[in-house]
C-alpha cells in the first residue's frame, strides 16, 4: 500500500504566503490516496463539492482567485483548505467543561478506543450532513489511509453502542482531525480530548480541528498562525510510535 502513496503531487510548488486566509487555496481534482495524504503533510485537507451547483458557484466566485492545479475535466471538484489562522490543541493543553468532567466522573460509564471500527465513525461523521463533503470518492480515499495506518479514529461507547467519535490523518507528531459526531451529550469532546490524550502519550505535540469556534475553544484550541502550523508539520512530521489503543474508561479524563 506505501508504494502507492509515493506518487508526485502538485502541494510541493503550492505557494501558500499569499494564499487566503478564509476558503480554497487552491483546487485540484484528485482525491487519489498518495495526493490526499500529500495535502495534509503540507497543511492542506480538502472540501470536495456533492453537488454541481456547488461546483459552478466556486467557479463563478474563485475564477481567476484561486489557482487551479492540474488538467481535469471537472476543475472545480474539490477545493482544497488551509486556515490561517488555524486551531490547534497542544497536547498538554487540552481541557474539559466542569460539567463534563463531573459526567464522567458520576453519570456514565464510557468507554474510548482507538480504530475500532473507522470506517463506521466516517460515515456517522456524514450521516444527515449537508452539503455533504464527506463523498463517496473521499471517504473511498480515507479509508485506504486508515488500512495503510495514516488515518486514524476514536470511538466513545456506551457498553455496545458507539455514541461519539472523531477520525482523521496523523502526520507524525501532528493529528489533523476532520470531523466528529456525537449521538450523547459531550461525547464528541470527550472523543477528542481522548485523541490528544493518546496522542501524548505517542510522541505528538498537536492536534489539529480545522474549524476555529467555541466548540474548538471548549476544548482548549488556539488559533496559531497558519507558517506555524506548517513550521510544526516540518519539525514533527516525521514517524513517531502508534498511538496506545487498548480500550480505556473515559472518567480517566475527568482527572
Amino acid at each position: 500500500m506505501d508504494s502507492d502513496l509515493r506518487t508526485t503531487t502538485p502541494w510541493r510548488d503550492l505557494d501558500l504566503t499569499e494564499a487566503p486566509a478564509d476558503g480554497p487555496v487552491a483546487f485540484h481534482d484528485d482525491l487519489t490516496p498518495a495526493t490526499l495524504l500529500d495535502a495534509y503533510r503540507h497543511g492542506l485537507y480538502p472540501f470536495p463539492a456533492d453537488t454541481e451547483e456547488q461546483k459552478i458557484l466556486s467557479e463563478m466566485s474563485y475564477e481567476g482567485r484561486v489557482p487551479v492545479l492540474g488538467e481535469s475535466a471537472d476543475p472545480y471538484a474539490v477545493a482544497w483548505c488551509s486556515p490561517d489562522p488555524r486551531p490547534v490543541i497542544l497536547v498538554d493543553e487540552v481541557r474539559l467543561q466542569r460539567s463534563l468532567r463531573k459526567q464522567l466522573r458520576n453519570k456514565v460509564d464510557w468507554t474510548t478506543t482507538v480504530d475500532a471500527c473507522f470506517e463506521r465513525v466516517v460515515r456517522q461523521c456524514r450521516a444527515g450532513r449537508e452539503p455533504r463533503w464527506l463523498t463517496d470518492r473521499l471517504v473511498a480515499s480515507l479509508v485506504r489511509l486508515h488500512e495503510a495506518g495514516h488515518a486514524h479514529s476514536v470511538e466513545v461507547w456506551d457498553g455496545d453502542d458507539l455514541v461519539g467519535g472523531t477520525f482523521g490523518v496523523r502526520i507524525g507528531g501532528v493529528f489533523s482531525a476532520d470531523s466528529q459526531f456525537t449521538l450523547a451529550s459531550g461525547a464528541s469532546k470527550v472523543a477528542i480530548a481522548c485523541l490528544v490524550r493518546r496522542m501524548a502519550g505517542s510522541g505528538g505535540v498537536a492536534v489539529d480541528v480545522q474549524h476555529d469556534g467555541d466548540h474548538a475553544r471548549l476544548i482548549g484550541a488556539v488559533p496559531i498562525p497558519r507558517a506555524r502550523y506548517l513550521e510544526l508539520l516540518r519539525e514533527h512530521g516525521s514517524a513517531v510510535t502508534a498511538m496506545p489503543a487498548d480500550p480505556l474508561p473515559a472518567r480517566g479524563l475527568a482527572a
